[in-house]
C-alpha cells in the first residue's frame, strides 16, 4: 500500500508516527469516492487509478486532548473516515508529494509502497485502530 510521511512544516518529519496514508476531507457536495480521488491527487499527484471497494462502513476515531486543545482549538473532536481501495495503474514517475498540483502545500516528504499488516505501526497511535479495522476490511485484496 502507498503511504506518505506527513511533512511537519519545516520541510522534514521531525515526529514519531509521521507515515500515513493519503486522506482529507469531504466538500459540500462532493460523493466520497469524488473526495477521495481529489485528495489523492492534490496530496500526490496520482490519478492513474482504479476503484476497487469501498469499505462497507465509515470509521471514527476521536483526538486526544492535548491535540484538541494544540491544533484543533477545541472545534474539532475528532474524524469519521469513509475508506476506499484503489489500485495503482500508473508508472511511479506520476507521483510527486513535493510539489503537489494546483499550488497546494505539499503534506508529505516521502513515500513508499509497505506492506498493509504494517501499517498501524506506522500510524500514530490514537489513529490505529483505525488502520486496523482499514487493514482488515481490505485484507482480501493485499494477500
Amino acid at each position: 500500500m502507498w503511504i506518505g510521511s506527513r511533512d511537519d512544516g519545516s520541510g522534514s518529519s521531525s515526529y514519531d508516527y509521521a507515515w500515513q496514508m493519503p486522506q482529507g476531507g469531504i466538500d459540500k457536495g462532493e460523493t466520497p469516492e469524488r473526495s477521495a480521488r481529489r485528495e489523492l491527487y492534490e496530496e500526490t499527484s496520482i490519478r492513474s487509478v482504479t476503484l476497487l471497494e469501498e469499505a462497507p462502513e465509515w470509521f471514527a476515531y476521536d483526538y486526544p486532548p492535548e491535540v484538541v486543545r494544540a491544533s484543533r482549538k477545541g472545534k474539532y473532536r475528532g474524524q469519521a473516515q469513509r475508506w476506499l481501495a484503489y489500485r495503482f495503474d500508473g508508472s511511479e514517475d506520476e507521483i510527486d508529494v513535493l510539489t503537489p498540483p494546483h499550488g497546494h502545500s505539499a503534506e508529505f516528504n516521502a513515500w513508499r509502497w509497505e506492506d498493509a499488516a504494517r501499517l498501524p505501526d506506522l500510524i500514530i497511535p490514537f489513529k490505529r485502530p483505525v488502520y486496523e479495522r482499514v487493514v482488515a476490511a481490505f485484507s482480501h485484496l493485499t494477500s
